[in-house]
């Protein structure tokens, strides 16, 4: 089993991915690669990570989806594989078109670095399989421009399809909490087929059970699980 995560110029999170990664998959062998390299030509899971990928110029994620690292991505997906993006990689899988939506400044006009609580709107990917829907857990933001927008048209074709994978909401998981100003307090979003998860918080970021933060190793783990298997690729 091998994973990847791409590096680009103002990725952060890059050293903290691999690490969860390698702590959720046993024996996997997991890369950094930069992205202008990038090779997933033998990976079974990619990650974009979070940071600020070449400054977040002109729009957050705008310049690293028109990277040559984008097509290597997109292949990966057609030959079923996963690719997981996390608060910038999120960003710029909407921004090269293989994800829906948009992203603004967050409504409260600052950065955020807090936990949130998340409900599993829907279970149907790998990443979530684990999961049960309606299940609450809890992980940090670290955002600026996490005002993730739908038109109610583009929302109504996710949620009926089963890809609004995650919402804000609250510890007793009523969606009425929305930190960022958020269309519907949406957190996360799937790819057709649920192979392609977008999230704005962080799952390598709460993957430390002796730190008692391992809600993110359920993502992780999810996907090793299916790799494991034989659901993907």
């Amino acid at each position: 089993m091998t994973a990847d995560v791409v590096v680009f110029p103002g990725s952060n999170c890059d050293y903290d991915t691999q690490e969860a990664l390698r702590t959720a998959l046993p024996g996997a062998q997991v890369r950094r690669q930069w992205h202008e390299d990038l090779d997933l030509a033998h990976s079974d899971l990619c990650v974009l990570p979070g940071g600020f990928a070449y400054g977040d110029y002109l729009r957050a994620g705008a310049l690293a989806a028109r990277s040559p690292a984008v097509a290597a991505v997109k292949a990966l997906i057609a030959r079923g594989g996963l690719v997981l993006g996390i608060c910038n990689g999120f960003q710029v899988l909407v921004e090269a078109g293989i994800l829906p939506g948009a992203f603004q400044t967050n409504d409260v006009q600052h950065f955020l670095c807090r936990d949130v609580h998340l409900r599993v709107a829907s279970n149907a990917s790998p990443f979530l399989s684990g999961l049960r829907e309606g299940a609450v857990i809890r992980l940090p933001i670290a955002h600026q421009e996490g005002n993730y927008r739908l038109t109610p048209r583009e929302y109504e074709e996710l949620a009926d399809s089963g890809r609004i994978a995650l919402q804000y909401c609250t510890r007793d998981g009523r969606a009425d909490e929305n930190p960022n100003g958020s269309f519907r307090s949406v957190a996360g979003v799937l790819g057709a087929g649920g192979r392609v998860l977008g999230m704005m918080p962080h799952p390598e970021r709460a993957s430390w059970p002796a730190l008692g933060r391992a809600d993110g190793l359920s993502i992780l783990r999810g996907a090793a699980a299916a790799l494991a298997e034989g659901e993907v690729r």
